[in-house]
């Protein structure tokens, strides 16, 4: 009995043999709710998820469960060690372990909801814009990786490093990397930018400057181009949104002006007529909007008419189809009713003088 109490009253870092046997049993208590609990809202939450829509909450399950267990084991030590009289320095030792533990279990927990946001995103691009895919891949890349360099130098710092100079480190390296390649860092901006933004995307139709084409691909540094004759237009990023783009594929419809002309000889009643010639040739098509129709002026060898219509589309072979067919129904309104078309003439007019004498 007596080397029971000897055993019992044996004192290990300021506290007994008795004292620390509390604290197992306060810190496997803990322990043992800290995984009901955890399993419990595994639980509750899967069946929420069944009901709803959203991919977010399988993500908070999942997350979940990247939970570990010796980030358990040491939270449950910690919460028994409270009772426990412990020195300064061995309660410094411990503070450090649980913020450490809390460090890593937080970068697990935040690195697995940036990789579910990221497979969830690229799911969607893939089928919409699967130029994006790659760009949405290192943007989800460089993420995780500040994340973790952040979750190393939280831990460095708990372990009585001092930081500060290599944070310093690590910003003059950066910038002497980012010198050295600013023209591939500006091009990688800019495909961020282009996928994020979205001024354009794949499909659509662009003019460039003096360049014109379908939009192939969106890399990390180049954009590709098709160009009507048929060869690839290869452009950097960073040229492309400093250039002015003229994007057809937002084009929802397309305003379309054109001018006729008739002869002087035409006479004033057929004049009055002619706009209403004209806008009856333009309300047959079911993809075209009447705008206007008027006598303009009168033209160095023609009466001008001007009239503007609107294409219901984007689509330039609809609009040549229609124009073509507006033009044909104007000539044969023109034929019926004996209206001539101008075409550049001049008439020269001879005065005879008094033969002289």
């Amino acid at each position: 009995m007596n080397e029971l109490q000897e055993i019992i009253e044996q004192e290990f870092l300021g506290s007994s043999s008795y004292d620390w046997l509390i604290a197992l049993a306060i810190a496997g208590a803990i322990m043992v709710v800290f995984f009901l609990v955890k399993r419990l809202l595994r639980t509750r939450l899967q069946r929420i998820s069944a009901l709803t829509r959203t991919p977010w909450d399988d993500a908070i399950i999942e997350t979940l469960g990247k939970t570990t267990t010796v980030a358990l084991v040491i939270f449950s030590l910690a919460f028994g060690s409270l009772s426990l009289s412990l020195s300064e320095s061995a309660l410094k030792v411990l503070g450090s372990v649980v913020v450490i533990t809390l460090c890593v279990q937080a970068g697990l927990w935040l690195s697995n909801l940036l990789k579910f946001w990221a497979s969830n995103t690229l799911s969607q691009r893939r089928a919409e814009d699967p130029a994006s895919v790659a760009s949405l891949s290192v943007v989800s890349w460089i993420l995780r990786v500040i994340l973790w360099t952040v979750v190393v130098l939280l831990v460095l710092d708990n372990l009585g490093f001092d930081i500060t100079a290599l944070v310093a480190g690590l910003g003059i390296g950066g910038v002497a990397v980012a010198l050295a390649v600013q023209n591939i860092l500006s091009d990688l901006f800019a495909s961020l930018s282009i996928v994020l933004d979205k001024p354009f995307v794949v499909g659509d139709f662009l003019v460039v400057g003096d360049f014109i084409g379908v939009v192939e691909q969106v890399g990390l540094k180049t954009t590709r181009l098709r160009s009507l004759s048929g060869e690839q237009l290869i452009m950097s990023n960073a040229d492309l949104l400093q250039s002015r783009l003229r994007n057809y594929g937002r084009m929802y419809e397309r305003r379309v002006v054109f001018s006729i002309g008739v002869t002087y000889q035409t006479p004033r009643v057929l004049l009055e007529k002619i706009p209403g010639m004209i806008e009856s040739a333009i309300r047959q098509h079911e993809k075209a909007r009447f705008d206007r129709s008027h006598f303009k002026e009168y033209g160095d060898f023609s009466i001008n008419f001007e009239t503007v219509y609107y294409v219901l589309g984007a689509d330039f072979a609809l609009h040549m189809d229609i124009q073509q067919a507006v033009n044909l129904a104007i000539h044969a309104a023109f034929e019926s009713n004996g209206i001539e078309f101008a075409y550049p003439t001049q008439t020269l007019f001879i005065e005879r003088g008094e033969e002289p004498s």
